[in-house]
C-alpha cells in the first residue's frame, strides 16, 4: 500500500533523506525510529505530500506523491509533528471543517464513532486553544481518522499524553493496524515493541535497519534499546 524508491531531501547544505526506500502491506504497522535529525519527520511529509523530493518518488495506495498528491491525500490520514488546528475554533467545529474539506457526507455517523474513540467527548464543546496537549494531540488523531483512510502516518501519535492515554491510544493503533497500513514516527522504544510488526532505524537519513523488533532482539541478543543505541552510534561515527 506504501512503495517509497529512493527519496531523497535536503535543506541547504544538510541532507536529511538519503536514498530511502522501503514498502508497507495492509496489516503491517511500521516504527520509524531514529535520533533527532535522522530523517523521520522529512520522510513522513514527502510521503503526505506537505513537501516534493528532490529526487525519488513514493505511491500511497497506487497514487504516486508527485503525479497524482490529491489522490494521496484522499487515501491517507496524516497526524503532523505539531499538527495544524484553529485555536479559536470550538473541537466539533474544527473536526466538523474537516468533515467540509474531505466531502464527507455521512458526518454524523463519523463524528458519533471517532469522538468517543478518540475520547475527546468531554472537550468537544471547547476551543481548541484552551486544550491540553494531550487533548489537543488526540484531536489531531481525530482529524486523521476521520474519513476512516487506508493509510495511516502517524509522527509521534502519543507525544504530550498521559500514560492512560498512552496505553489506549496504542490499543487503538493496535486494533486499526489490522486492517490497514499504518507508519510511526516515535522515539519510545517501548511503543515499538508494543504496537509495531515491524521498524526502519534510520539515522543521518539513511535506513540502518529494516526487521521486527522480535527479529532484531533475537538476532543481536539484546534489548532493542541496546540494538538501537549501538548501531546508531556506529553510523554517526562512520560519518564523521
Amino acid at each position: 500500500m506504501i512503495e517509497v524508491k529512493e527519496l531523497r531531501r535536503r535543506f541547504g547544505p544538510v541532507v536529511a533523506v538519503d536514498g530511502v526506500s522501503f514498502r508497507v502491506e495492509k496489516g503491517q504497522v511500521l516504527g520509524l525510529l531514529g535520533p533527532n535529525g535522522a530523517g523521520k519527520t522529512t520522510a513522513m511529509r514527502m510521503l503526505a505530500c506537505y513537501i516534493r523530493p528532490d529526487s525519488g518518488t513514493a505511491s500511497v495506495c497506487g497514487h504516486d506523491i508527485l503525479k497524482d498528491p490529491l489522490g494521496v491525500r484522499r487515501s491517507l490520514g496524516y497526524l503532523a509533528e505539531n499538527a495544524p488546528a484553529y485555536p479559536e475554533m470550538t473541537v466539533g467545529g474544527f473536526l466538523n471543517f474537516i468533515c467540509d474539506v474531505r466531502q464527507i457526507k455521512d458526518r454524523k455517523k463519523r463524528l458519533d464513532r471517532i469522538v468517543p474513540m478518540c475520547s475527546i467527548d468531554s472537550v468537544y464543546h471547547q476551543t481548541i486553544e484552551t486544550l491540553s496537549k494531550g487533548y489537543k494531540r488526540r484531536v489531531g488523531l481525530a482529524q486523521a481518522l476521520i474519513h476512516d483512510p487506508a493509510v495511516l502516518i502517524l509522527d509521534e501519535p502519543t507525544d504530550g499524553l498521559d500514560p492512560n492515554q498512552k496505553h489506549d491510544v496504542r490499543k487503538l493503533i493496535t486494533e486499526m493496524g489490522k486492517d490497514k497500513c499504518i507508519i510511526i514516527s516515535t522515539h519510545i522504544l517501548e511503543e515499538v515493541e508494543a504496537i509495531c510488526t515491524r521498524t526502519i532505524i534510520i539515522a543521518r537519513g539513511k535506513v540502518l535497519v529494516d526487521s521486527t523488533p522480535k527479529e532484531l532482539k533475537e538476532k543481536h541478543h539484546a534489548s532493542l534499546d541496546e540494538i538501537f543505541r549501538t548501531i546508531t552510534k556506529s553510523k554517526m561515527k562512520k560519518s564523521a
